[in-house]
């Protein structure tokens, strides 16, 4: 593998974690930057600057940059034409995003072409049939709510009846889990009462909507789509039902995620409904509910921007520094000479600090093992807890296998507002019993519990990670280094950058 193959996959496996923890500036920085090393010669890598070209443009898009999502794909397509190593479905993908830019331009004509292109060529993935091939049948279900979305009725129907097809071939050849069929017979059955109800024929729609088992309507984007479909119907007492459906099951963690897509897509729109059903209670408190959740995510905002436009600064101070570092290189190599003494007089020092290091490594090695046996031996004493029958159980250890529960998901202890009051809250108890939950469980104060959540959360991400600690620390939700520096060192025994060196060796 070359200089340039290894640089361009490794900025592409940044992006895809920095993607995967919703840091878009940093993935796109990051995608950018994987795709633009290949860009004059992508016959290096045709995988990798096929995806990194396709997330880079996806990047643009989300970002409102059509045009330049468009010049990113013709410039990928054209580059890819006629070479048989450029990965077909990273072309599929190519040409989908390119007619969701242009029904965001205004050009349904084209998008519809586009469409059939992207169709054509998974198919052509496929042997030049359909069969039965469950990708395919997602393809189509996003282009059929894509036209539907503008009104392009007619042509969405029949991506409609693709997908419907699509769908009966899968079950038929067993493709797929019973429970993910069922789920996508529910999708088009809401997209059928749908495009019925906007094509003006309601009592098909109520019919349809009316004949859909319950049981189909158990994932998130299906009870989205209920919704919507109730709501157009004038049917809100429904509307809310589901709703709170979705409210309890799908967004249990809504009061610590307060960005404006949650807001604008489950909020506001839920006191739409609570208003229009004659709720008025409710929706005043789902008012001041969106009022408290557009402050904290102004706050969020500013933070998560902030943090990502610290490291895209640092990332173009190496850069320079590497470059620098570079012609620095080509300047001193008259004095090679000296430059090999320096090395010997380094390696002699190493040499000597390795005997130390040795010591301390297996020390530490020692203690690693230790604390990551006792670490198990505690997560599975709290999946044998979770795993006991409710009612065997005291209220407290019920409490505290609710806050287990909640604590799955990072963002929850990654906050730096997080604390005793914001865990009671979120669980809807209040603070004695909280406390009391877990002095008996775990025989910690509420802030301790955090805290450790909080260090292990830096502790896998140092393991795993190759970020700055500086870093490290700001996403854990630890605002300050001296504390962090202290509360580490009491958990493991050890700094940072030997946990570090001890974990990944």
């Amino acid at each position: 593998m070359t200089e340039v193959q290894w640089t361009a996959r490794h900025y592409r496996d940044l992006g895809l974690e920095y993607d995967n923890q919703h840091q878009m500036r940093l993935a796109e920085l990051y995608y950018r930057k994987s795709y633009e090393i290949l860009k004059d010669e992508p016959s290096q890598d045709w995988l990798v600057y096929g995806e990194a070209g396709y997330r880079y443009a996806c990047m643009l898009y989300q970002c409102g940059d059509t045009e330049g999502a468009l010049a990113v794909i013709n410039e990928i397509l054209d580059k890819a034409e006629g070479q048989n190593h450029f990965p077909a479905t990273i072309r599929s993908g190519l040409l989908s995003l390119m007619a969701q830019c242009q029904l965001h331009l205004a050009m349904p004509e084209a998008a519809k072409q586009t469409f059939d292109k992207a169709y054509q060529n998974e198919l052509t993935v496929l042997g030049g049939e359909e069969k039965g091939d469950f990708n395919l049948a997602i393809m189509c279900s996003n282009i059929f709510y894509s036209l539907f979305e503008i009104g392009e009725y007619d042509e969405a129907e029949k991506w409609l009846g693709r997908y419907e097809e699509e769908l009966l071939a899968c079950e038929k050849l067993g493709v797929g889990d019973s429970a993910l069929i069922e789920e996508q017979k529910g999708s088009i059955a809401l997209y059928k009462a749908r495009y019925l109800q906007a094509t003006g024929r309601m009592g098909g729609a109520a019919a349809v909507y009316a004949a859909i088992p319950r049981s189909r309507i158990f994932v998130g984007a299906n009870i989205l789509d209920a919704i919507g479909y109730l709501m157009a119907a004038g049917r809100y007492d429904e509307a809310v039902y589901w709703y709170e459906q979705y409210d309890s099951t799908f967004l249990t963690t809504i009061g610590t995620e307060t960005t404006f897509d949650n807001i604008a897509t489950y909020l506001s729109p839920r006191y739409s409904a609570y208003r229009k059903a004659g709720r008025t209670d409710k929706a005043l408190v789902m008012a001041d509910s969106i009022n408290a959740a557009i402050d904290s995510a102004l706050v969020q905002q500013k933070k998560s921007d902030a943090a990502e436009l610290a490291v895209i600064y640092q990332t173009h101070e190496k850069d320079m520094q590497l470059a620098n570092q570079r012609f620095t290189i080509s300047l001193h190599c008259l004095f090679a000479v000296a430059l090999v003494i320096i090395i010997l007089l380094i390696a002699w020092l190493l040499w000597r600090s390795h005997i130390y290091n040795k010591v301390l490594s297996a020390k530490n090695r020692s203690l690693y093992e230790q604390i990551h046996q006792h670490e198990q031996a505690e997560a599975e004493q709290q999946e044998q807890m979770e795993a006991l029958p409710t009612e065997t159980l005291s209220q407290n250890q019920q409490l505290y296998c609710r806050l287990l529960e909640l604590m799955k998901d990072s963002t929850v202890y990654t906050n730096a507002e997080t604390n005793h009051d914001t865990l009671a809250r979120l669980l809807a108890t209040n603070r004695t019993y909280l406390s009391e939950a877990l002095h008996e469980c775990a025989g910690l104060t509420p802030a301790d519990f955090i805290n450790q959540y909080r260090i292990r959360h830096a502790a896998r991400l140092l393991a795993t990670t190759d970020d700055p600690i500086g870093l490290i620390i700001e996403q854990s939700g630890i605002t300050n280094r001296a504390t962090f520096s202290r509360l580490f060192r009491e958990h493991y025994s050890m700094t940072p950058s030997e946990f570090r060196q001890v974990a990944g060796g």
